[in-house]
């Protein structure tokens, strides 16, 4: 049974390796630092930070957010280390407050590696502070303890670090702040700076030479220098600024369409986040104070009783209706914005539905991104944000033909989800077909059993194929073979800097393979140079894009594994798998699908095949 502590407790730990969970209102740091015998951090090098993450025996996150996961091995630490401190800190210039006291209180939980509770702290009491020592491990004869702390520093993080023992604390705040702020853009890209619109100004046209874009997230929306409370709920709420499509930095309307479509993902992934954190902060509290209420035996029974848990009933409505009010708030913005700027998407961006097709022309430059399908999270199922990869991709695609854990595909027999599977594989084929210039981009098959013959004949009578669909053995070692060479060879051409050296007839266009029914046709030397592709090609301009169920695979056991992790897995039914990379949520992912009777798919096939029709008579 987890022990629920508090401020000063402190419980035995019956394990040396440990998980620390962090679950806050709003997004936080998390740090650790390592003392001696009197709790004196020796240095900066004693530090476990965003940027400096792992130290012998500890890891912390490398991001801000509402959630963190600290990992700690006891048992690795060095022998001078006798207290781990676990820090918690505001970050500097978030969209979000400027003080714990401001927020619904953090909750801190230390357990086993396999989720077992052990003990268990709400750090209350907090009020202007902006960083926290919240937990101690503490080295006793030989045993080691948690201890709840909730030590709290106006001064922030530097403030903290001095009262530990470090020199230079100021600037050590500073590099760890500066590293969650650079953090942000590691997972995905990053969104750009938002303003009012009576504060906003043209983008300047880039200087002679370029310059780096500011693709840091601050506020999207205005905000106090400090949370205020919630408005009351009788007045009508302010009228907030209209929204603009292309609302955010770049040097292209394209650039600035990203950017905000990535902005409104991080939006709505902070925003349920605080709801879901407030909800969880007014259950937790109910149940505390319901427990104090029957620990009470002049409590338990009679009217005293009957109204301090109607009390703390009341509190917990407040509080969730506090969360649902600032949620339906947030989410009728974003669905306002997402209105805004869906029509206005290029083709690269847009769903298949999407007016901007009936008028598509060949690009004659590849665009920053693609859209690979829609994302959404069950707080507003209708409030749908595109899905877009950048370009090239950095991985290869997986369609997923299986049954996995989806309650969609669960509903579907084998034939109809694997049918599915490859009319979302054509769907993504297309999209990469048409917005590529024409001359940049090929497409290649392997369809060994020829299962996939009626999915693909789009894709073959349009002409926009280098070759048929490889079939049987024999096919499937051509293409692969081929494919291996044209790796090989570029990978020594451009990491001998000889890239004029390459075989006059070698295309260097970019190049997707399809493979369906694997690992139908497949020995094991087409495995290994599937791995190898999937690995190697992306740096040189070769992807992947795999339809299969990764069942039909378990005879060549773990050896796959690498490959399956080496792609991003897609479904053909909608699907939560997918997770952000600030709080973790689980989206739920929709594949792009064309319109039942529409023609959009031959029109654009046919698009293509006409332009490569007209590069290559431009050639002679």
């Amino acid at each position: 049974m987890t022990a629920e502590l508090v401020r000063g407790q402190n419980h035995p730990l019956p394990h040396t390796r440990l998980e620390i969970r962090v679950s806050a209102g709003h997004p936080v740091v998390a740090a650790a630092t390592l003392g001696d015998d009197q709790g004196r951090v020796p240095g900066a090098e004693a530090v476990a930070h965003p940027g400096a993450a792992a130290l012998p025996g500890v890891e912390v996150p490398r991001q801000a957010a509402v959630r963190h996961r600290l990992a700690v091995d006891l048992e690795a630490v060095r022998d001078t280390v006798h207290r781990v401190f676990v820090l918690l800190a505001l970050p500097v210039g978030a969209d979000g407050p400027v003080r714990f006291g401001a927020s619904a209180a953090p909750v801190v939980t230390v357990t086993a590696p396999d989720g077992t509770g052990i003990a268990d702290y709400t750090i209350t009491g907090l009020d202007r502070e902006s960083a926290v020592v919240a937990l101690e491990l503490y080295r006793r004869q030989g045993a080691w303890k948690v201890r709840a702390v909730g030590q709290g520093y106006e001064g922030g993080l530097a403030a903290l670090l001095a009262d530990q023992g470090l020199t230079r604390p100021a600037e050590l705040a500073g590099t760890i702040l500066e590293a969650v702020a650079q953090g942000l853009s590691r997972s995905v890209a990053a969104p750009p700076p938002r303003v009012p619109d009576a504060d906003r100004i043209r983008q300047p046209a880039p200087a002679a030479g370029g310059g780096p874009v500011d693709y840091t997230h601050p506020s999207r929306r205005p905000a106090a220098p400090e949370a205020a409370p919630p408005p009351p709920r009788d007045p009508a709420p302010a009228t907030a600024p209209a929204p603009v499509a292309g609302d955010a930095s770049g040097w292209s309307m394209d650039e600035r369409l990203y950017n905000q479509v990535w902005g409104m993902f991080e939006d709505l992934a902070r925003t349920t986040a605080a709801y879901r954190s407030a909800c969880q902060f007014a259950e937790s509290r109910l149940d505390q104070e319901l427990d104090r209420v029957l620990s009470d035996p002049r409590s338990r029974i009679g009217g005293a009783g009957d109204a301090a848990r109607a009390a703390a009933k009341a509190r917990h409505d407040e509080l969730t209706a506090r969360a649902q009010e600032a949620l339906d708030r947030d989410l009728a913005q974003l669905t306002a914005e997402s209105e805004v700027v869906e029509p206005a998407l290029p083709a690269a961006y847009a769903r298949w539905d999407s007016p901007v097709w009936q008028g598509y022309r060949v690009p004659m430059e590849a665009p920053m991104a693609v859209r690979l399908g829609d994302l959404h999270l069950p707080e507003r199922t209708g409030l749908r944000i595109p899905f877009l990869a950048r370009l090239p991709l950095a991985r290869g695609l997986w369609v997923d033909s299986g049954r996995g854990h989806s309650e969609a595909a669960a509903l579907l027999d084998g034939a109809e989800l694997r049918r599915l599977a490859l009319d979302a594989a054509v769907a993504h084929a297309v999209r990469l077909l048409a917005v590529h210039p024409v001359d940049r981009f090929r497409v290649q098959i392997i369809d060994a059993a020829g299962a996939g013959a009626t999915a693909f004949a789009p894709l073959v009578e349009s002409g926009v194929l280098q070759a048929p669909p490889a079939a049987g053995a024999a096919g499937v070692s051509a293409v692969l073979n081929g494919l291996t060479e044209r790796v090989d060879l570029l990978q020594m051409a451009l990491g001998g800097g000889a890239s004029d050296d390459l075989p006059p007839g070698l295309d260097t266009a970019q190049q997707l393979l399809i493979v369906h029914d694997f690992p139908h046709g497949f020995d094991d030397r087409a495995v290994t140079q599937l791995r190898y592709l999937a690995d190697e090609g992306p740096a040189v301009g070769t992807h992947l894009l795999m339809v299969a169920d990764r069942a039909d695979a378990a005879a060549y056991g773990p050896v796959l594994d690498p490959l399956w992790r080496s792609l991003t897995r897609l479904t053909p039914v909608a699907d939560d798998h997918l997770a952000d990379p600030w709080v973790g949520h689980a989206w739920t992912y929709e594949p792009p699908v064309f319109p039942a009777g529409s023609g959009v798919l031959r029109q654009v096939l046919a698009q293509v095949a006409d332009a490569r029709r007209q590069w290559g008579q431009d050639r002679l």
